[in-house]
């Protein structure tokens, strides 16, 4: 029985990547140098700061590269009309991704139509214009239960993705709630983790759970493994048929 990673093929893993540039002490050079990066390797995506969402379009036109930015980053709190006016925004600069983040004091205080129908609020003008929305759920600061109830009201609100987490908080991606999200959301539903994915065999473990999107900081030594792991394995092949 083949390996995961026997199957896989270099597109396979590097269309799993969103290469994360939202650190804010990036500067210009980063953000350009970030994007290039994204466009040799051939990446899903880049995930950047709003600001530099017209630079990230201008860079990576013609790429086969999208461009997302995040909503909302990274606390949740700002009100729903905010959250609307940067996804429009966003979406006229060219983004064709949002990552936003949710309500979270209004999840753990049980305002789940209040979730709902912010997240609906975002889904909106992002399926008009053709982009996709994945709902961050910042699970550091969530029990299993709320997990749960975020997942199915991102569902609800027509949501594309669920992700684990910003990359800010105290703790990011962990098997055990990339497996409670994936079972939490219809097949259909992908699963983002993002925090602490930094090696192919970190990202081979999740692919293996269901996650079908990455956000990567390290995604120039991650692809570069699997060139060099697959090149070995091509080699070794004649040597043991003979």
């Amino acid at each position: 029985m083949t390996s995961l990673f026997d199957r896989l093929t270099y597109e396979d893993v590097a269309k799993t990547i969103d290469h994360s540039l939202l650190r804010p002490e990036l500067d210009d050079q980063f953000i350009e140098d970030g994007c290039r990066l994204a466009a040799e390797y051939q990446v899903a995506s880049v995930c950047c700061r709003p600001a530099d969402v017209p630079r990230a379009v201008e860079l990576l036109r013609g790429t086969g590269v999208a461009v997302g930015t995040v909503i909302g980053f990274p606390h949740g709190g700002t009100t729903t009309e905010v959250k609307l006016f940067e996804a429009e925004q966003a979406l006229r600069a060219g983004a064709i991704e949002l990552d936003m983040v949710i309500n979270i004091g209004a999840l753990r205080s049980g305002r789940d139509a209040y979730v709902r129908d912010e997240i609906a609020a975002v889904v909106a003008p992002a399926h008009a214009a053709g982009a996709m929305v994945k709902v961050i759920l910042e699970n550091a600061y969530l029990d299993d239960d709320q997990k749960v109830r975020a997942c199915r009201l991102a569902e609800a609100a027509g949501a594309d993705f669920v992700k684990t987490s910003t990359g800010f908080a105290p703790t990011g991606a962990t098997h055990e709630d990339l497996m409670l999200m994936r079972r939490s959301v219809s097949p259909h539903i992908g699963v983002k983790a993002a925090g602490g994915v930094r090696t192919l065999d970190g990202l081979l473990a999740v692919m293996e759970l269901g996650v079908t999107r990455i956000g990567a900081t390290q995604t120039a030594v991650i692809l570069d493994d699997f060139r060099a792991r697959k090149a070995a394995a091509a080699q070794a092949r004649p040597a043991a048929a003979g």
